[in-house]
């Protein structure tokens, strides 16, 4: 019978980078960058809202303005992308930041399913933001800024694959 015991995260430099992975789209991405743009409807007019606060506000207006045209035209799939941000991912990062930490094995099916995810909503933004009507003016830069979003759930897919992705197989012992 395998026996399998717990690998340290310190020894599992992969899910260090996932973990900073998912700590920047929590805390950054998705409840600041992705929220202003479900509480500011018409980036033209507005107030400032009490959050996001409003240098990151002026952030994500001056990326639009400058090279991502969809991001203030925010048609309906563009806004139903971000509510699955909101209201799916963000939960999702604070679950697996911990499971990750920890080592819990509950969280792969959860990883999969979220990489499956984000890869599909990546690939329709930058379908759009060199196709659609909203084109970006600089694709070579819209990609490199997007990149790390079709990279990661590539890795945590590879990451979460085999069965056990947060132990090992402890030395076999025999029982005399």
């Amino acid at each position: 019978m395998s026996v399998y015991e717990p690998v340290p995260l310190s020894r599992r430099p992969v899910d260090l980078v996932i973990l900073i992975f998912f700590w920047v789209n929590l805390l950054v991405v998705t409840y600041m960058i992705d929220l202003e743009q479900l509480v500011i409807a018409d980036p033209a007019n507005f107030s400032y809202p009490f959050w996001p606060p409003s240098f990151m506000v002026d952030a994500v207006h001056w990326w639009g303005a400058n090279f991502d045209p969809v991001l203030l035209a925010r048609p309906p799939w563009w806004k139903a992308t971000i509510w699955i941000d909101a209201v799916f991912f963000g939960p999702f990062y604070v679950f697996a930041i911990y499971a990750y930490t920890r080592g819990r094995e509950w969280i792969r099916m959860p990883s999969v399913l979220y990489a499956a995810m984000l890869f599909t909503n990546v690939v329709i933004i930058l379908s759009e933001e060199y196709f659609g009507p909203h084109a970006t003016p600089a694709p070579g830069l819209v990609f490199l800024a997007n990149l790390a979003w079709l990279v990661f759930p590539i890795v945590i897919v590879w990451r979460m694959w085999r069965p056990h992705p947060f132990t090992k197989k402890s030395a076999s012992r025999s029982d005399s």
